[in-house]
């Protein structure tokens, strides 16, 4: 087991290790993404802050009981999200929270295992507020049949599976996603996977101790009825009311 020290990661116990790490027979690739999970959580949620220092590759690989080439992988993908940065001599330490991936889907997810930041939430609705509006706008300007049918079938799933379930927070992603892809805007488009999770994660988050304080179907309907007409200041519109509402319901959440 790995001693720590001051500013390195502290010591990994067996039984807080995540289950694919004390399963003998999971993959390498299964390894290697539980190991991601267990680090990326741990930084994101602070207990591994930044300017922390890792210990050593040998030391960690041991006290997850996970090779050293797992190890060394799951900091590789660590590092591509902008969580930390190794150096020669100076080891792997854990980069400033304005050097993150924030919007990265996985980043997102290990935010809001546990509680999340404050500021980070108001930064993702007002990322969303600056961002979905507008697309709102394009995509009633610019949507063909396919994308609203495409919205109107997302909308029939939430309806029918409800955001208190998997099934209904895909159904609300899908719906998000048609309607960027709607804007005919590559750049948009490329931030479909971001704004889902964040969608998803902060749907999931504003339940997690009880039912929606309400129905935020009513809200996408407006936003489709808007895109579906070709007003697009009456999508703009309801789009900002849907994430202004969201936001509420998220900080009474919390």
């Amino acid at each position: 087991m790995v001693v720590p020290s001051k500013k390195q990661v502290p010591a990994v116990a067996a039984d807080d290790r995540p289950e694919a790490l004390k399963t003998p027979r999971a993959s390498g690739r299964r390894l290697r993404g539980a190991v991601v999970h267990y680090l990326g959580t741990a930084i994101v949620s602070g207990r591994i802050a930044p300017g922390e220092r890792l210990t050593g590759e040998v030391a960690n690989s041991e006290a997850l009981d996970v090779s050293r080439s797992a190890y060394r992988e799951a900091v590789q993908v660590l590092t591509a999200k902008g969580l930390v940065e190794s150096r020669p001599k100076a080891g792997t330490r854990v980069l400033p929270r304005s050097r993150w991936n924030l919007l990265d889907p996985a980043v997102l997810a290990w935010a809001f295992s546990g509680e999340p930041d404050a500021d980070l939430v108001r930064d993702i609705f007002e990322l969303r507020a600056i961002v979905e509006p507008a697309a709102a706008r394009l995509a009633a300007e610019r949507r063909d049949k396919a994308d609203i049918k495409a919205m109107r079938d997302a909308l029939a799933r939430m309806r029918r599976h409800t955001l208190a379930t998997e099934e209904g927070r895909a159904a609300d992603r899908d719906f998000h996603d048609a309607l960027l892809r709607s804007t005919r805007n590559e750049a948009l488009i490329a931030l479909s996977a971001s704004i889902g999770a964040a969608v998803s994660w902060t749907t999931r988050y504003k339940q997690r101790l009880r039912a929606l304080p309400r129905d935020p179907v009513p809200d996408h309907v407006r936003v489709f009825d808007a895109i579906a007409a070709g007003d697009a200041e009456a999508a703009s519109t309801a789009m900002r009311s849907l994430i202004d509402l969201a936001h509420d319901d998220t900080r009474h959440s919390m």
